[in-house]
């Protein structure tokens, strides 16, 4: 046992080549290969005859991308995750500055229980419980009967694109859930950059004679840009390819998760759905490359 541990040790570039081929092995060819297979035949052909796949190759599936009804489906999806993405910014970003500089340690134990508690919640039983709450007769809709607030509610309700008959189909329904689901996701990598913010500066920067929004803009935002890109990360690719929500909460209309089940599942498409399949992967890659050059990859 000693001279095989030796034999080892003097030769550390073969102890990590058998410790990484594993994994590497079952991420290369379980996932890796599994998903070039899946893209390889977005060039094949689908005959509507016999409903089967011809390897023949065809650009036709992306031509059929920028037909107008399939445009809408990937810029419905595109603006969902742009609007996730900002909203849970704007709560987020409140939350992670409180707990990195102001609360206490037993407060900051509190605040992340409660923002990784609904982790730990199936996500199938968070989608559904929300599917009640938004519901007419729920519990979002009695608390705004007690404080007057129903006519508010149907006036937003009223705005073109984010309105609908009631909140449970509406795209702000839809928002709210995709919002509360992937909020931890957000705040904790923000929390995570602002701890690295020395509070020093921010003192200086009020000792200096700097006003607090001068503050967050010159000294706090810049520094911890890196942690709400990173947070973005998760919160734009989830929403980009999440299929669950859009069936469930919302006015009528697919997202790309959505066409991808419909084509490979129901019809059996799979040259189109591969086609589908391409733009998130596309527009996730063109996001992590912008994501990098600000150096999000520093705060995950």
């Amino acid at each position: 046992m000693r001279a095989l541990s030796n034999f080892f040790y003097q030769r550390r570039t073969l102890t990590l080549l058998l410790i990484l081929t594993p994994p590497l092995l079952w991420f290369g060819v379980v996932y890796v290969g599994s998903l070039l297979t899946l893209l390889s035949q977005s060039v094949f052909t689908f005959d509507d005859m016999s409903m089967s796949v011809v390897a023949e190759f065809t650009t036709a599936n992306f031509e059929s991308l920028m037909v107008p009804a399939n445009l809408d489906i990937v810029l419905r999806t595109l603006g969902m995750a742009i609007a996730v993405t900002l909203g849970t910014v704007l709560i987020g970003f409140p939350m992670a500055y409180y707990m990195a500089h102001h609360a206490s340690p037993a407060e900051k134990g509190f605040f992340f229980v409660g923002v990784m508690l609904p982790m730990w919640a199936s996500y199938i039983v968070k989608a559904y419980a929300w599917t009640v709450l938004l519901a007419q007769g729920g519990v979002i809709y009695w608390l705004l009967d007690a404080l007057g607030w129903r006519g508010a509610l149907q006036a937003v309700l009223q705005l073109p694109v984010i309105g609908g008959d009631t909140l449970a189909t509406s795209n702000l329904g839809r928002f709210l859930v995709f919002t509360y689901i992937w909020l931890p996701f957000m705040v904790l990598p923000i929390q995570a950059a602002i701890e690295r913010v020395p509070a020093n500066l921010l003192l200086a920067s009020g000792d200096l004679g700097a006003r607090p929004l001068q503050t967050f803009r010159h000294v706090l935002w810049p520094l911890a840009f890196p942690g709400v890109v990173a947070g973005s990360i998760f919160t734009f690719s989830l929403t980009l390819g999440d299929y669950i929500i859009p069936q469930l909460v919302g006015p009528p209309g697919l997202y790309i998760g959505n066409m991808v089940y419909t084509m490979q599942g129901t019809i059996g498409n799979i040259p189109m759905a591969a086609a589908f399949t391409c733009v998130p992967i596309v527009l996730i890659t063109i996001y992590l490359a912008m994501a990098r050059r600000l150096g999000a990859f520093n705060a995950l």
